[in-house]
């Protein structure tokens, strides 16, 4: 699998040691939206040297630099993703935890209304459900 954050830190000019690039790797692999603890947890099982100190200091660089997105879910741990270019929503299961990313065009188009029926061009958004999955 390709390093895509390790990619966009050089595409960037974030200087990159060794312990860095494997935290771009680890969270370039990762197929979840990741906390720290577990981004430590993964990257210990490669290197048991790196601490959880370096990789808050990393993932807070890569966070200043725009290659990763921060989302604060309702009262969670702070959860990393990669930064796309392609918007989209995120649905959390209140039980789980688990994050579901998702596109809804119906929703894109009513929220651009909305703000221009008070008055504003819509300029950025983020959008995020809580649920629990239904019995069936």
């Amino acid at each position: 699998m390709s390093n895509e954050i390790e990619n966009k830190c050089i595409k960037k000019g974030v200087r990159l040691t060794d312990q860095r690039r494997l935290i771009a790797k680890v969270m370039s692999e990762a197929s979840d939206h990741p906390d720290v603890d577990d981004l430590h947890k993964r990257v210990n099982q490669i290197d048991s040297k790196i601490s959880i100190a370096t990789v808050y200091r990393t993932v807070k660089l890569f966070e200043e630099s725009g290659i990763v997105s921060k989302h604060d879910f309702k009262g969670n741990k702070a959860r990393y993703e990669q930064t796309t270019h392609e918007h989209h929503d995120h649905l959390i299961d209140i039980n789980t935890g688990e994050i579901t990313e998702f596109i809804n065009e119906d929703i894109e188009k009513l929220q651009k209304k909305v703000a221009e029926k008070l008055g504003y061009k819509l300029i950025d958004h983020r959008l995020e459900l809580y649920g629990s999955k239904i019995k069936k």
